[in-house]
């Protein structure tokens, strides 16, 4: 393996940037952004206060990007903050509905449309029960939130995906270990993936469905990632016993049946994968870096923020894939990265996550901004193989 680092100016972001390419075929060639300030914004930070967690949403305009988040560890009072720039500059704490003070789990935020065209947004928040308010107006008020039935669970929802069985079709995902599905339940050595599934547009859900139970690895935290011509699904998933790699999943049916779960090369293992498609066609899916406990010592950047940019085709190949991206040094163990991802029409990513971004400081909340033609250029100055110029579909 070699290891070349320079200084690099590009397109007015300067910064120090190591780049480091793998010798054998195949292999991932690793950058470093932690150190291109002009790359970070801001999204909020309190001094003395936990911020984490967040996920966000693009609307339509290309440019409103809406961002929520809890104060505490996976739990806390929901802040909600808004940005009409495309994550340039972001708005003070927004007014939100009492009962979000009272959230137990992480929040996550989604675009929906019911049959008749009517966009909405919808906002989880988990254990038991899982709970849901929702927006007719892109974001401006918000109901209270309100039990989506008589069950709950871990990070409801990962992802909520558009189906093609019809319009206002929805699938998503959620998992977990006994304690929550229902009112008095306990934990188990099981972890269990279940799914529910919307026909009016996200409005209500179905009685959630097993779809892979397992006490010998506990997947958890899916993720989906469409092939590029839409007609099947993949979900990456976190193994949370640290024994193996993440997982992956397909269907090709809109989810009524999935493959068996296969582990994924180390370039995609971590922590709530969050994935989308650049103009070019190639994938970046962005994920908190923790490895099987007994190749931890292997990676560059265990620990911190990072992106993986491939192919569809790497995801089915078992492929390492093209890059691996520190977007981030985290300063205190695992405790990074529930990321945002969202794609401007320019191509500009837009990727906020949480972190202890300061040493002995509570974490707060950041974005990064990259195109992917911009990690090309870093690659071939550091001496890296010859980016690809598309993904094969």
């Amino acid at each position: 393996m070699r290891t070349r680092c320079f200084t690099l100016g590009l397109m007015g972001l300067f910064g120090a940037l190591c780049a480091t390419a793998a010798q054998a075929d195949g292999g991932v060639i690793t950058l470093d952004l932690n150190d291109q300030r002009d790359r970070q914004v801001v999204v909020d930070r309190e001094p003395g206060q936990y911020l984490g967690h967040p996920t966000t949403v693009l609307l339509e305009d290309g440019r409103t990007i809406l961002c929520v988040y809890p104060k505490g560890h996976g739990r806390g009072a929901i802040v909600y903050k808004r940005s009409t720039d495309g994550g340039l500059t972001w708005s003070d704490r927004l007014p939100t509905p009492a009962s979000w003070a009272t959230s137990q789990e992480v929040p996550t935020i989604h675009r929906v449309v019911d049959p008749q065209g009517k966009k909405r947004l919808i906002l989880w928040s988990g254990l038991y029960p899982a709970r849901m308010a929702v927006s007719e107006d892109d974001g401006r008020t918000w109901s209270e939130l309100k039990p989506a039935g008589d069950w709950g669970g871990i990070v409801v929802m990962g992802f909520v995906e558009p189906l093609r069985t019809g319009k206002g079709h929805y699938l998503a995902m959620f998992h977990d270990d006994g304690r929550f599905f229902t009112k008095d339940g306990e934990r188990t050595s099981v972890y269990t993936l279940y799914k529910t599934l919307s026909r009016d547009g996200g409005l209500t859900w179905s009685y959630p469905k097993a779809v892979y139970r397992s006490s010998e690895v506990h997947l958890c935290e899916p993720g989906c990632v469409r092939s590029p011509h839409g007609k099947r699904m993949a979900v990456l998933l976190r193994e949370n016993l640290r024994r193996r790699h993440s997982h992956v999943m397909f269907s090709d049916d809109e989810g009524q049946t999935w493959s068996e779960p296969r582990e994924l090369p180390l370039s995609l293992t971590g922590d709530r994968h969050t994935g989308r498609y650049a103009p070019d066609g190639r994938l970046l899916i962005s994920f908190r870096c923790i490895s099987p406990r007994h190749r931890a010592a292997e990676r560059p950047f265990e620990g911190d923020w990072v992106a993986w940019v491939g192919t569809w085709d790497d995801i089915v190949q078992g492929r390492e894939g093209q890059y691996l991206v520190r977007l981030k040094d985290n300063t205190k163990g695992y405790d990074t990265s529930y990321p945002g991802v969202e794609v401007l029409p320019d191509g500009t990513f837009v990727i906020t996550t949480y972190g202890h971004w300061e040493k002995g400081q509570s974490p707060y909340i950041l974005s990064v901004r990259l195109k992917l033609e911009e990690l090309d250029a870093m690659a071939e100055r550091a001496g890296g193989s010859r980016a690809s110029a598309a993904a094969s579909h």
